[in-house]
């Protein structure tokens, strides 16, 4: 009932008491001073309680009782007196009798509210918590990498199928139960650290068993954290050995390119002195003749010249324009080389308080490259230029990238002291450099074997190197 009058609005049950006072007041008068009606006034009261406010209220509880006054039984003066304010603190009374059922109800729908938005969160709330625990269960039962928990003393309390596999479980069997030293005591070990209990993140590559005795190269991921029952790990597990032996087998096939290269360089050097011992030999022979004395039987001047003949079969491995190992080239997105190359040198700049400006275009082609090949050509000009500024004030590298008539060209620009000498910057074993002179004619050797080059640009400040690569 007191729902139905509050949605009527305030004007409206102001409206009905005031009816109601009318009407009752009336009735008084019609019946006169036989009895009175004054007690009808508490249900305008108890309406115009509703909605009025206490001063409100009040003011209505003293009108009401005038009018009750006014058409009461005959009375003394005190009695009046004391009828109205009777009256008045009873029909007051009750209007906030009526305002305080009000407010406590309006404070129990309030609560009750809350309540219910309370619980349809709890409700969504542990709905998605099933959800998220849903998804994790599904993550970690499908994820290839193995998924361990451990206790404080190193047992296994969970382990996914992927785990199991990796230290080839046997199938009718599981890791949960075992101690983990026997397959990868470097988890046992991380929960002996003093700041386990505090909890840590870390990574680490190590040796890893399987139950056949098998090892392996795992790289885990592993994190401690504190529960009820004491220091719990968990880890993430991979198998790297493939990833070991691929790399192995790559770094294998660099080593034996870059002997090859470095052996023609150490060829076309000793071709160049057996041909200038050759002229030497024509020269001391010419003159012989002339006077009057024939080397051609002389046995130490034949040893020399088959000497210089077995040199220069020695030294006739050639370094040509392009690389017997073809087959190696393929399309390379210039993109992803530099990006490597940003990955590798970006933290070396900002150690020395340097910094590298990348200026390339939005997209990048694709060029004619061996990768692998590339990206040391691209690196060795990067420590040459880190070097070089390592004594100056200003430490930068630009980097920018164009592409020209079918040509993509690379500029290595440094703000280092700039080249001395730039006629003998391509030329091997020189003196003047840092290392064994043979990093920048490689590298143009190995750019040249795949249509390539590499040359100097001479600036007014520090040194520029530019790279061309054909595009596709």
């Amino acid at each position: 009932m007191i729902d139905f009058f509050l949605k009527a609005g305030k004007i409206k049950i102001l409206v009905v008491v005031g009816c109601l006072i009318a009407i009752i007041a009336i009735t008084d008068w019609a019946v006169g001073n036989t009895f009175s009606l004054g007690v009808l006034y508490i249900l305008p009261m108890m309406l115009g309680a509703l909605v009025l406010g206490r001063t409100e209220t009040g003011a209505l509880a003293l009108f009401c009782a005038f009018l009750r006054s006014r058409f009461d039984t005959p009375s003394t003066e005190l009695e009046a007196i004391l009828r109205f304010v009777f009256a008045s603190v009873s029909y007051f009374a009750c209007g906030l009798f009526v305002a305080a059922l009000v407010r406590n109800r309006r404070f129990v729908a309030e609560h009750l509210r809350l309540m219910r938005e309370h619980v349809t969160r709890i409700e969504k709330e542990q709905e998605l918590r099933r959800e998220a625990e849903e998804q994790l269960r599904v993550l970690v039962a499908s994820s290839p990498a193995g998924i361990l928990t451990l206790d404080a003393s190193g047992s296994v309390l969970a382990a996914n199928d992927a785990a199991n596999h990796l230290f080839s479980i046997p199938e009718d069997t599981t890791l949960v139960g075992r101690a983990i030293l026997d397959y990868l005591p470097v988890l046992s070990d991380a929960l002996q650290l003093e700041n386990a209990r505090e909890g840590f993140r870390t990574a680490a590559q190590c040796q890893g068993r399987r139950a056949n005795g098998d090892i392996f190269l795992a790289h885990t991921w592993f994190s401690s954290y504190s529960a009820p029952e004491g220091t719990r790990l968990a880890a993430i597990v991979v198998d790297s050995s493939e990833e070991m032996r691929d790399r192995e087998e790559q770094n294998l096939r660099l080593l034996h390119k870059s002997n090859r290269i470095t052996a023609a360089a150490v060829s076309h050097e000793l071709r160049t002195l057996c041909g200038a011992i050759s002229v030497v030999s024509s020269h001391l022979k010419q003159l012989s003749l002339e006077g009057g004395h024939s080397l051609d039987q002389d046995e130490d001047f034949q040893r020399l010249a088959n000497l210089v003949k077995g040199l220069e079969k020695l030294a006739n491995l050639e370094l040509h324009a392009r690389s017997s190992e073809a087959g190696d080239l393929e399309e390379v997105p210039l993109q992803r080389v530099l990006d490597d190359l940003r990955i590798v040198i970006e933290s070396e700049w900002q150690g020395i308080d340097g910094a590298v400006r990348w200026r390339l275009p939005e997209k990048l082609p694709l060029v004619l490259a061996d990768s692998n090949g590339l990206r040391r050509a691209f690196l060795n000009l990067a420590q040459n230029s880190h070097r070089a500024v390592q004594q100056g004030s200003v430490r930068e590298l630009d980097i920018a990238v164009s592409v020209e008539e079918r040509k993509a060209l690379i500029r290595f620009q440094d703000s280092g002291p700039g080249i001395d000498s730039p006629e003998r910057l391509f030329q091997p074993f020189h003196h003047a450099a840092d290392g064994t002179g043979l990093g920048l004619y490689v590298s143009r050797a190995v750019l040249r074997s795949y249509g390539g080059e590499l040359r100097f640009e001479p600036q007014a400040g520090g040194s520029c190197f530019v790279i061309e690569l054909q595009v596709i």
